[in-house]
């Protein structure tokens, strides 16, 4: 089988983008064919690292310094968790919409080489169902299925890429969960760190992978 170094220390099997993370493979990186796996050196004693912070929620390991857990939508920092409201109770929450579709402007930003836009590709509207929406790609091997699946839309996006939530005061955030591209926020130059927050309103674009743009739309009133 043959595959290829990812720069961040992955082996994939596809040759433009990370299989695993989503990074840019370097077109001149050669390719290696695998023969048999070599067992691993026994691992030597090392110093004791400190586990991952669980959600008091639900168990699940905090993923760096993330605000909210990726499972159920626990936020760390008000000690949380938002809840699905009842149709008798809807919110304006209830009836959020994104839009999804390739974005030419932010493409050319990037300058990647080596790969071309999808002239072409149409884009779609979804719901946005609270709590939670993951972005990302789906994986079976990685156990990765994100609401918002991206996986035959954008090679550069990351298995696990970002989050949106909805907060406790109504109010849809978009979070990065440690995306290998970033996750960027209409026209600010620097990505969301892992674990940053920013809140949204109708009409905000969050830009993620080699080219997609997520636009979103509040209920009509």
């Amino acid at each position: 089988m043959t595959t290829y170094a990812c720069p961040k220390g992955h082996v994939s099997e596809e040759s433009d983008f990370c299989d695993t993370c989503g990074a840019k493979i370097d077109g001149v990186t050669e390719a290696v064919t695998l023969v048999s796996p070599t067992p691993a050196p026994a691992p030597t004693a090392a110093a004791p690292t400190s586990a991952a912070e669980p959600c008091p929620n639900c168990g699940t390991p905090r993923a760096g310094t993330s605000r909210f857990c990726e499972d159920c939508g626990y936020d760390h920092s008000t000690g949380r968790v938002p809840a699905l409201v009842p149709p008798a109770e809807a919110s304006p929450a209830a009836g959020w919409t994104v839009s999804i579709a390739p974005d030419r402007a932010y493409f050319e930003e990037n300058a990647i080489d080596g790969i071309e836009f999808p002239e072409g590709a149409l884009g779609r509207t979804v719901p946005l169902p609270p709590p939670q929406v993951r972005i990302g790609r789906k994986s079976n091997s990685k156990g990765t299925n994100p609401e918002i699946d991206l996986s035959d839309d954008d090679p550069g996006v990351s298995h696990s890429h970002a989050l949106l939530t909805l907060s406790v005061d109504g109010v849809w955030l978009v979070s990065d969960v440690g995306s290998t591209n970033g996750t960027y926020v209409n026209e600010e130059e620097s990505p969301l760190t892992a674990g940053q927050s920013r809140a949204l309103t109708d009409g905000d674009r969050v830009h993620v992978g080699a080219w997609t743009t997520l636009t979103l739309h509040a209920p009509a009133s």
